[in-house]
């Protein structure tokens, strides 16, 4: 059975110069029809270049056109000239679309800031960079330098929440036991702050004492 590749690229394609609806688009592209009302508003997948499903040979011009002719006709795939391996999920490399791409030194950045114990093959599993442009970015000698900003892969879509807790913990059990992270400044121990203050010493007074001095103190005259 035919499958359509780049599916939100087609949509974007087909959204940006055909007259087919949303619901015809959605069905074609196997997306929510409002997903695809919100590619038309700018509001999803907003700077994706679109893919022509016509010259990547998975629709023919006439089948658009029939569509485009025929609101309630559904778009039928081309059968690939060439069957290609189901696409599984395999190690190396992470595929980033090429509207994110650009991010990636960013992504980078953040990687490198918040979780330095991950290695330069997970993060190039996470965001789909190479190993020059990880030391690029650690020395600065990236072109862009200058302007990159340490921003979350997982905000910008370049991995998932998921992917990036995976590779933080294999990092985490990686880790010299030995080896204390500095947490910086800590507070006083609770034993210190709560412990009873040594009880100041009490002079007790003898009040027999006291009279016998105030007895041998010579009385003043009345003319002194």
């Amino acid at each position: 059975m035919a499958t359509l590749l780049m599916a939100k690229a087609t949509a974007v394609w087909l959204v940006e110069n055909t007259a087919l609806t949303f619901d015809q688009i959605a069905v074609f592209c196997t997306l929510h029809p409002l997903e695809v009302k919100g590619i038309a508003d700018g509001d999803v997948a907003a700077g994706m270049k679109g893919l022509d499903p016509v010259q990547a040979g998975q629709l023919s011009r006439e089948e658009l056109e029939r569509a485009e002719a025929d609101p309630n006709y559904r778009l039928k795939l081309l059968e690939p000239k060439v069957r290609l391996p189901d696409l599984k999920r395999t190690k190396g490399p992470r595929y980033t679309p090429v509207s994110k791409r650009q991010d990636r030194p960013n992504a980078i950045q953040w990687l490198l800031k918040n979780h330095p114990e991950l290695k330069d093959a997970q993060i190039i599993r996470l965001v789909g960079t190479t190993k020059s442009t990880i030391q690029s970015v650690k020395e600065r000698t990236h072109w862009n330098a200058g302007n990159l900003a340490p921003l979350d892969p997982v905000t910008l879509g370049l991995c998932s929440q998921i992917d990036l807790d995976l590779e933080v913990g294999r990092a985490s059990k990686d880790r010299p036991a030995n080896v204390v992270p500095d947490v910086g400044a800590t507070l006083i121990p609770a034993e210190m702050t709560t412990a009873a203050e040594a009880p100041k010493k009490k002079v007790e007074l003898d009040a027999e004492h006291v009279f016998a001095k105030l007895k041998d103190l010579k009385p003043l005259d009345d003319d002194e």
